[in-house]
């Protein structure tokens, strides 16, 4: 047994590495993809980008391990049904969930190494992704002005070139559309050629403009005694130089920004900081209910004092409204429906304001503990996909890439659209943090032990002719009540 449980193990890890690394490579790619707007035209260096790559492959680790066993498990065991091994093991009295025993244990210390790593490591990589990710946003873009088109790579400026000579660098028939002190203040410029150069601090950019001629509006400026004349000033220049703010240089944010942060955050620190905002919300929202009950719901705006100091007050307060307002004149009536109604437009902004004060503390709550519960679904996840993936690799008996490939990716796209759902929903506060994060292993856990039940009791799930015989029986029972019931209504 210790030969077949080695030999299994090399079967299933061999695999098991492989996929992982196409599918953190998958992974990767659509995480670039959706970041493409901050890496290209930054004119960064490769170490930059390779650390960039590095970062978010490690992000993506954690949702890329459920599918790399689900994937190890559906190809291993096709394999061994292939090759009929897996029968051979049956004849020999193994039985299935024996020859899961191994993987069973060694994918329980991959599920605990997983959870390790989304609580130690990942925090660390997501610290230091997203403060590279916010850094790559603030870097200027390279500058390169393009011929032919418009160029809007300097903030509040519009260039365009028609002709560009390679040797020289030397701009040829410029345009430049000066919006940096505002739309009704912009400046136009047009300029036989110029050049352009940076600062040695890489902080400023130097446009140098020859022949040419400036318009700039001065709408803000207008005469006050006749607005409907605006003044201008036009320049004509042989030379003209603009110094513009551009900064080149890649400079990184601190990481501390991301500090309190639910991303920077282990399991013990979410739940802690969760705690202890909880706290505070809920106090926040006790002193809110408080004030409106004891000051202004339905109108109660009389202290104690000036309940004793005038029984009259009292006495109306906890009369029949409908009696007072019979007794009221019509003049009397409209003013008091206006005074309600400005009453409970009033009540109606303070509760939109207390709304407002409490959004962002129940926020940052349901995101911590967001973040908490996935760290513990992500590992048991892990352990999940193997009790579905090896039990259909099994019945399915199909190995390689093919089958196996389908099947899983089809049955990761259902979790992934479970698992988002379910984030959605909790985050945007319809369900229960714990709920939004652990219904996809609610919706899986039991497929997982519908799977093993029937591939350890040989069950031909796939099998057509199983299913065409099973519905052939159900077919002719429905037949055969419905002619009972047709002899028992004659």
């Amino acid at each position: 047994m210790k030969r077949l449980y080695v030999y299994i193990l090399k079967q299933f890890f061999g695999v098991f590495l492989l996929t992982l690394v196409i599918c953190v490579f998958i992974l990767l790619m659509q995480f670039v993809w959706s970041h493409v707007n901050d890496l290209v035209g930054k004119g960064v260096g490769i170490t930059v980008l390779a650390e960039f790559a590095v970062y978010a492959a490690a992000s993506v680790i954690p949702l890329a391990m459920p599918l790399a066993i689900l994937l190890g498990a559906l190809m291993t065991f096709g394999n061994l049904g292939e090759r009929v091994e897996l029968t051979a093991m049956k004849a020999a009295g193994i039985s299935l969930i024996r020859v899961m025993k191994p993987l069973i244990v060694a994918i329980s210390f991959v599920s605990v190494g997983a959870f390790a790593f989304s609580n130690y490591v990942l925090p660390k990589s997501q610290v230091k992704l997203w403060t590279l990710i916010f850094s790559l946003r603030q870097k200027s873009p390279e500058f390169d002005i393009p011929v032919g088109e418009f160029y809007s790579g300097i903030e509040g400026y519009q260039v365009y070139v028609r002709d560009k000579d390679p040797k020289t660098g030397l701009l040829k028939n410029l345009m430049i559309y000066d919006f940096s002190e505002g739309f009704e203040d912009a400046t136009v410029m047009v300029a036989d050629s110029g050049r352009v150069y940076f600062s040695t601090d890489n902080k400023y950019l130097r446009l140098t403009l020859y022949s040419g001629e400036s318009f700039e509006n001065l709408k803000g400026q207008r005469i006050s005694n006749n607005p409907n004349k605006i003044p201008y000033r036009r320049e004509i220049f042989s030379e003209k130089n603009l110094l513009i703010d551009f900064d080149s240089e890649f400079s990184r944010f601190d990481e501390s920004i991301l500090h309190d942060q639910y991303v920077a955050k282990n399991a013990a620190q979410l739940s802690h900081s969760a705690d202890s905002v909880t706290v505070i919300a809920d106090s926040i929202a006790v002193q809110q209910s408080a004030d409106i009950v004891g000051n202004h719901y339905f109108n109660r705006e009389y202290s104690s004092a000036q309940e004793v100091a005038s029984p009259s007050a009292r006495q109306v307060r906890h009369s029949d409204i409908n009696d007072v307002y019979a007794i009221l004149q019509p003049q009397q009536r409209y003013m008091a429906a206006c005074y309600a109604a400005d009453n409970a437009h009033k009540m109606s902004d303070q509760v939109t304001y207390n709304r407002i004060v409490l959004h962002d503390p129940q926020q940052y709550v349901r995101r911590h503990k967001i973040e908490w519960h996935r760290k513990f679904s992500l590992a048991l996840a892990c352990l999940i996909f193997f009790f579905i993936g090896a039990p259909l690799g099994a019945i399915i008996g199909k190995g390689g890439l093919g089958v196996p490939t389908v099947v899983s990716v089809a049955m990761f796209i259902f979790y992934y659209i479970i698992d988002n759902s379910g984030y959605k929903m909790a985050r945007d506060a319809l369900w229960q943090p714990w709920q939004g994060m652990w219904i996809s292993t609610a919706v899986l856990l039991p497929i997982g032990i519908f799977l093993t039940y029937k591939a350890a009791h040989d069950s031909a799930l796939f099998n057509t002719d199983a299913w065409l015989k099973m519905w052939g029986i159900a077919k002719n029972k429905a037949l055969a009540l419905v002619g009972k019931l047709k002899i028992r209504k004659s």
